[in-house]
């Protein structure tokens, strides 16, 4: 007798976003099986992390690197997936769902997720071409294709997306002004001290605020061109991006006559008035509150699969909710009312030296809120005693500086996070305890970070918690974690940070790779290609003249002074000094073009000539051709000074003021030779027009009437940064000792593979001046341990030829006593 398969009940859901997806998680973790899963997304993506859009448009991230789940997922679930689909009729007779492009799916169980709208403000102007939002990938790819066209940007809102928009727009090369109605920035999160405090960092990373400022209208007539305020004001603008807020979603349920106020009403089962249709997310209005942040909604999407899968157990009472928050590298922290009233009391330390500050509101020695900014790791602890209303009167006197200033009272611990209950949370954003951390850690033997975030979420969103998670790890697995999670160790061979093998080498004087490797005590007695770099250039910079160059401790493209291509042969640039050739130099780079059959000759970016598709074996009979004439190699492969780009400055030029060119040739001769933690460039120009792009260098010299602008920081690449302003010098000669104090103070401080863009947001701007400006002495010491550097300097096997030609009379002495062997 033949049997027939029973159809599985069909779940529809229309909402390819966090709170939907985590919903059908959810049913899956409990009964896989039990149904047919549709999904219908807007958008031609998977499932993907908007917390994460900011560090797309910043461009750190792609759209790939946030997917939460791919193609795959929903294929190995059974779920098929419309993307691109919008739903626009939900047919309640007839239990259906019809898209856009007429695609129709019948439901058994219908789930909501339809998430929010951003508001617009109802201003003229507010529907221009130009006039962008920032709620999904598809005005990211907006923003971002207008910061390639376009140059001012206004964002019109100070809240969290409007300051996330702003700074990534502005690490695209755009000058961006805020405009935000209220006085504080991120009201609803930070008090006014905090927000003093987040507009001051955000300041000095060159974003510009109009605060209290009310916009009137959007200005132009095909686009737009500027911004009109009430009363009467305007700044002309290319771009302005809407931050205001955003409301719940509600039009598709309301045209399906489901009860709707301001979002979709839901009861404590997240069921709306229709029995057979539930809800969740952003769209959703439950006890008259609604949620934008990712914690509740998650919270809702557990409640929501638990009734979906018949078990009927958990109700949804609402979320307290907090906030852990990284705005452009500034970590903030709020929960509760962190404002109080008469019947509270406030606890408030404040450090303005390091632009710590921490304010917490009890009542009844129980915390009611509290805001962080600057030092947050305390956040989730305090978190946890206001959600179980923990007296702490015991430990009040010391209840601001954190949990391991308690002592012996039983709350202190050397690890914030190992003395903290399993119940404690741990991913707000997730919803992750503790406890779920240490059970995946144990039950499938993990080791790593990434494994942990793979298997729990946790530290897979915003990314605040990641040191706790850290902490739980290391704790877990027999670890000895104790370092800040800002200090990362150099690599998995060793626990120690960048900074402590640098010290470690001076005061010991350990003077080979094998010595710091026994010294410190590295798990691999070889190390790592993460860490014999590193340590090979450390060992460089400290001992210049008594320690000699590891040549294995380098990767290929340094041993044979050419870059390697994906086809396996190599390109050779040779260097021109300042941008600038000769004849002989030209036909030099023809010869070996025609005699070595180079299939491409290319100018580069930075004034020089690469020649393209070199074979392997070639390479030293190119070079030796090349030297013949003069030329040394370019380092376009090398973590040293790439090039000294120029313009043609006062000789030639009808706006140049100053002789850019020679001095840009001088720049080059003296500084190039010495290994530094990344590639160094640098630029001259001869007017501020800034021809040579000198305010996106490493080091760049812009010459005004009076003498010469010095800029440090700059980066060109994924990740624009202008630089800061240094200060400004009368003659050549300043220019050059303050570019020697500079590149040798880098060289000494940063990190191994650590550009000087991170490394001055890292050590701040006002450290570097401290050094190079205010004290001459300090500045001149730098000069002659840089000036040491390049007498020892191992770089080329044919510096000895360099060393032949015209230099500046102070450094024709310093020729290289030792030759790199290849």
């Amino acid at each position: 007798m033949m049997t027939t398969k029973l159809e599985k009940p069909k779940l529809v859901l229309i909402g390819n976003g966090m709170a939907g997806v985590r919903t059908i998680e959810e049913v899956l973790k409990i009964n896989p099986d039990l149904f047919d899963i549709t999904i219908f997304g807007s958008e031609p993506h998977g499932n993907y992390n908007r917390i994460m859009l900011s560090p797309v448009l910043a461009g750190e991230k792609t759209i790939d690197e946030i997917l939460l789940n791919d193609d795959e997922w929903y294929a190995d679930n059974d779920i098929i997936l419309h993307k691109g689909k919008t739903v626009t009729k939900i047919d309640r007779t007839r239990n259906q769902v019809i898209a856009d492009d007429g695609s129709v799916a019948a439901y058994d169980r219908l789930l909501l997720a339809t998430g929010s709208d951003p508001f617009m403000l109802p201003i003229p102007g507010a529907n221009l071409p130009g006039v962008i939002t920032f709620r999904d990938i598809h005005d990211v790819d907006q923003m971002l294709a207008a910061s390639k066209k376009h140059r001012n940007a206004v964002v019109i809102g100070g809240g969290l997306l409007g300051l996330e928009a702003a700074k990534g727009l502005a690490i695209q090369g755009m000058q961006v002004t805020v405009i935000h109605l209220m006085d504080t920035l991120m009201e609803r999160q930070l008090d006014n001290t905090a927000g003093q405090l987040l507009q001051k960092s955000l300041e000095d990373q060159k974003l510009t605020f109009l605060m209290g400022a009310e916009t009137e209208a959007i200005l132009g007539d095909d686009h737009v061109t500027g911004v009109r305020f009430k009363d009467g004001s305007e700044i002309p603008v290319d771009i302005v991006v809407m931050a205001v807020g955003i409301k719940p979603n509600k039009s598709l349920a309301e045209k399906a006559g489901i009860h709707c106020e301001r979002g979709v009403v839901v009861s404590d089962t997240m069921q709306t008035y229709d029995p057979k249709i539930y809800a969740v997310g952003e769209c959703v209005q439950h006890r008259q509150s609604t949620y934008g942040l990712v914690a509740p909604l998650f919270e809702q999407g557990k409640i929501c699969a638990n009734h979906l899968v018949g078990k009927g157990s958990l109700r949804y009472l609402g979320s307290l909710t907090s906030t852990k928050l990284k705005v452009t590298g500034i970590d903030l922290f709020s929960a509760g009312d962190f404002v109080g009233d008469d019947d509270t009391e406030d606890i408030i330390f404040r450090d303005p030296g390091r632009s710590i500050y921490k304010k917490l509101v009890l009542k009844g020695d129980r915390i009611q809120g509290g805001v962080m900014y600057g030092d947050t790791v305390d956040g989730s602890w305090y978190f946890q005693m206001m959600q179980d209303e923990t007296d702490v009167s015991e430990f009040r006197d010391t209840l601001l500086f954190g949990k391991t200033h308690l002592g012996d009272s039983g709350y202190g611990s050397q690890s914030h996070a190992v003395d903290l209950e399993d119940s404690a949370e741990i991913c707000g954003c997730n919803g992750v305890c503790k406890g779920d951390i240490v059970q995946a850690i144990t039950a499938s033997n993990l080791f790593t970070l990434e494994d942990v975030r793979s298997h729990t979420k946790a530290s897979a969103s915003c990314g605040s918690c990641t040191g706790l998670v850290e902490q739980i790890l290391s704790s877990t697995v027999g670890g000895d974690y104790s370092s800040s999670p800002k200090k990362k160790s150099l690599c998995p061979c060793s626990d120690h940070t960048h900074d402590d093998i640098r010290r470690a080498i001076l005061e010991n004087e350990l003077k080979s790779i094998s010595a710091v490797l026994h010294f410190l005590k590295w798990r691999k007695t070889d190390g790592c290609a993460k860490c014999r770099p590193a340590l090979n250039y450390y060992l460089l910079c400290a001992w210049p003249g008594d320690y000699e160059d590891d040549g294995q401790s380098r990767f290929i493209n340094e041993r044979v002074h050419a870059n390697i291509q994906k086809d396996g042969t190599f390109s050779v640039i040779p260097r021109m000094w300042g941008g600038t050739t000769t004849p002989n130099e030209l036909r030099a780079i023809a010869n070996v073009a025609d005699k070595y059959k180079i299939p491409s000759v290319k100018v580069t970016g930075g004034q020089r000539i690469d020649l393209l598709g070199v074979n392997k074996e070639d390479l030293p009979a190119v070079w030796s051709d090349l030297n013949q004439a003069g030329m040394v190699s370019g380092h376009a492969y090398g973590k040293a000074l790439r090039t000294v780009k120029t313009c043609v400055g006062s000789e030639w030029c009808r706006f140049g003021v100053q002789d850019s060119t020679n001095l840009g040739i001088r720049l080059e001769k003296a500084l190039w030779g010495s290994w530094t933690p990344h590639k160094f460039k640098v630029a001259v120009s001869g007017c501020p027009r800034n021809c040579a792009e000198s305010t996106i260098k490493d080091f760049g010299v812009v010459a005004v009437d009076s003498g010469w602008e010095l800029h440090v920081g700059g980066n060109g690449g994924i990740k624009v940064r202008a630089t800061d302003f240094l200060c400004k010098v009368k003659t050549e000669d300043e220019v050059l000792e303050y570019a020697q104090a500079f590149i040798q103070l880098y060289r000494e401080d940063a990190h191994y593979l650590e550009r000087t863009a991170p490394w001055i947001e890292r050590v701040g701007l006002y450290s570097i001046k401290e050094q190079l400006i205010d004290s001459d002495d300090i500045r001149k010491s730098y000069v002659t341990r840089f000036l040491l550097s390049q007498k020892y300097a191992q770089t080329d096997p044919w510096k000895e030829q360099v060393t032949k030609m015209e230099f500046s009379r102070e450094y024709e002495t310093l020729k290289p006593e030792k030759q790199l062997v290849s």
